[in-house]
């Protein structure tokens, strides 16, 4: 190894103190730490620490080393992403409506349900006596009202006919009436004619209020029928609650009971699950409250199928936060097509739309009057909304740098966002070895960024 502009000298003093093989040690360690401290460098050191070499070293260059990167398009600040877990969008639980003996339950937890299948039955021995009865006594009842109505057209049969024997009455007083007149008959004749007419009307009066009693008992039995009728139905349905039916379509979450149980009215037996869609219920800081509203769209990420996206809607933002950790409660609805997400999945939650992205780059990269890249601070904000960057030329095998003058974005975390004047896939100077003027020769130091 030779090491150009150094020099080695050892000086040992009073030698004959060591032996000869401890001189020879001395001076070999001392020559490998020189030479490394000389001639050893890191591979990846910036252009700053290679300027600063080079002034030690002595060597005049025309050229400024620079570290130079490639433009391109990022998101400068990132969305607010929370978790949170997937559950049905809503839950339903089976009970049971009537007392009785569990006898059968065909389902088990993950099984898929449609609307109104039925999933078990109760013991329904009871009950299918109590609707043989109240089927039994409308039948009678139907009998009652057939015979009160036969009893209603015999009375007004027995109206038309006092009636006809009112007008055959009527008709023969007239004419006794006429005849005594004449003298053609006895006083004693012509009054009991007129009696017999009035007799008769009498009894068609009677056979009028009689047709009236029938009607009136026709609508009483008919009352009773009626009633009857709807004890009938409820015995129906009281029966049809042996038999257990799925409300939703759904997914069984839970089996409550098993079959030989005794349930009684409101036990619980199924818990169902709706995955037509599915929700989170995401812990929202206070502070972060005023940017989500009801009807808004978010971006929710599923660690269970990482290359799925989905959009979800909030749909509930709770009125009450928590009083210590000052958490609100927001409700995310997602689409559940096929039913692919069940519950209890980790759900990534972004509230914050993706924008347009534009070109970032790192603050050190920026000029700005009285500041450079020498004396900036990583994490400071410029004060105008200008500033200056070096774009990188290549002419004639030369390569020089070009001021460009750019409008400035929002900064976060030691980067700003570039409105204009700096293109994707442009190279500019992120960091050099000393300020740089228009026109400037420079050379890519190690750490610069390659052109595909």
């Amino acid at each position: 190894m030779i090491c150009n502009g150094n020099k080695l000298r050892i000086l040992v003093k009073n030698p004959t103190l060591l032996p000869d093989s401890s001189i020879f040690l001395l001076v070999s360690w001392l020559s490998i730490g020189l030479l490394m401290g000389s001639c050893g460098s890191f591979p990846k050191e910036s252009a700053e620490a290679q300027q600063d070499r080079r002034a030690v070293s002595g060597q005049a260059d025309s050229t400024t080393p620079v570290d130079v990167a490639i433009a391109r398009q990022d998101d400068l600040q990132q969305p607010l992403e929370l978790t949170a877990t997937t559950q049905p969008f809503r839950t339903v639980s089976l009970r049971s409506q009537i007392q009785g003996q569990l006898l059968a339950l065909n389902v088990d937890v993950g099984d898929v349900l449609t609307k109104n299948q039925i999933v078990g039955q109760i013991d329904d021995a009871l009950l299918r006596t109590a609707l043989n009865q109240a089927e039994a006594e409308l039948a009678a009842l139907k009998s009652e009202v057939a015979r009160a109505n036969a009893q209603v057209s015999n009375a007004r049969v027995e109206v038309e006919r006092t009636r006809l024997e009112v007008a055959q009455a009527v008709a023969d007083a007239e004419r006794q009436d006429k005849l005594l007149k004449e003298g053609a008959i006895a006083q004693q004749a012509a009054e009991q004619a007129r009696t017999n007419a009035r007799t008769a009307t009498q009894a068609f009066r009677a056979a009028q209020e009689q047709v009236r009693t029938e009607q009136e008992a026709v609508a009483a039995a008919k009352g009773r029928l009626t009633a009857q009728q709807a004890l009938v139905a409820e015995a129906k349905e009281r029966r049809s609650y042996a038999k257990l039916v799925s409300p939703i379509a759904g997914a069984v979450l839970e089996k409550v009971t098993e079959p030989g149980n005794l349930l009684q009215p409101g036990n619980e037996v199924l818990r169902i699950g709706d995955f037509s869609r599915v929700k989170v219920i995401v812990q929202v800081s206070e502070l972060e409250l005023a940017n989500i509203q009801v009807g808004q769209t978010v971006q929710v990420r599923l660690d269970a199928f990482p290359k799925d996206k989905y959009v979800g809607t909030v749909t509930r933002i709770s009125p009450a936060a928590d009083n210590t950790a000052r958490l609100v409660p927001v409700e995310v609805v997602i689409p559940n097509n096929g039913t692919k997400i069940g519950s209890g999945l980790l759900a990534r939650v972004s509230f914050i739309e993706k924008q347009q992205q534009q070109v970032v780059v790192p603050l050190t990269a920026i000029q700005t009057a009285g500041r450079n890249q020498q004396n900036r601070n990583p994490n400071s904000k410029p004060k105008t909304d200008q500033g200056k960057v070096f774009v990188v030329k290549r002419e004639q095998g030369k390569t020089t740098v070009a001021s460009r003058t750019v409008k400035l974005g929002e900064t976060n975390d030691g980067k700003v966002e570039i409105i204009s004047g700096l293109q994707p896939n442009e190279e500019y100077v992120v960091r050099s070895g000393k300020p740089l003027k228009e026109g400037d020769a420079v050379r890519l130091s190690i750490l610069s960024e390659k052109v595909d």
